[in-house]
């Protein structure tokens, strides 16, 4: 017979699991002035500035702050991948012109932490452009030692012209 749900509440894992949820403050309630259209991406915005613009590639820096650090004090995973679909957004955009496209595939590696404070060099740049699909890789390094702090890659498929 399968344990009831209050047996579950009583075992030691359970007890873990809860108290690390609590940790990062699952269980708080959010701010009310976070709750508008766009409060996180205007976040994100806010934290990158362009450096250099090419067709096919584009390169940012990115200042971490305690808006979008966990509870370790680096950069948030859902800040890397935000920064990160953007960044390869734009390069798209420098190449497929007045073509609509969307998302279709991504990816992130997250192979070193970028602390608090820290400046982030973002690199974008495009792999392979056909006719209906862009493929896109990300980096992001430490600006100070060079270190490869994240790798994205994204897939952007372009929608085909309407035929009428």
């Amino acid at each position: 017979m399968a344990p009831s749900p209050e047996d579950h509440h009583k075992q030691p894992s359970t007890e873990r699991t809860i108290g690390f949820f609590k940790t990062l403050g699952l269980f708080k309630s959010i701010p009310e002035a976070s709750e508008r259209k766009d409060f996180y991406s205007d976040i994100i915005r806010s934290l990158l500035k362009v450096d250099c613009i090419d067709r096919g590639r584009v390169l940012c820096t990115l200042k971490v702050n305690a808006a979008v650090v966990n509870i370790y004090n680096t950069l948030h995973g859902g800040a890397v991948a935000s920064v990160a679909e953007m960044v390869g957004l734009a390069c798209v955009q420098t190449a497929a012109g007045d073509k609509e496209f969307f998302l279709g595939e991504f990816s992130t590696a997250y192979l070193a932490a970028a602390g608090l404070d820290t400046e982030v060099e973002v690199e974008g740049s495009i792999l392979r452009q056909g006719r209906s699909v862009v493929v896109t890789n990300i980096d992001f390094r430490i600006k100070e030692s060079k270190k490869l702090a994240y790798t994205a890659r994204a897939t952007y498929y372009i929608m085909p012209a309407a035929s009428l």
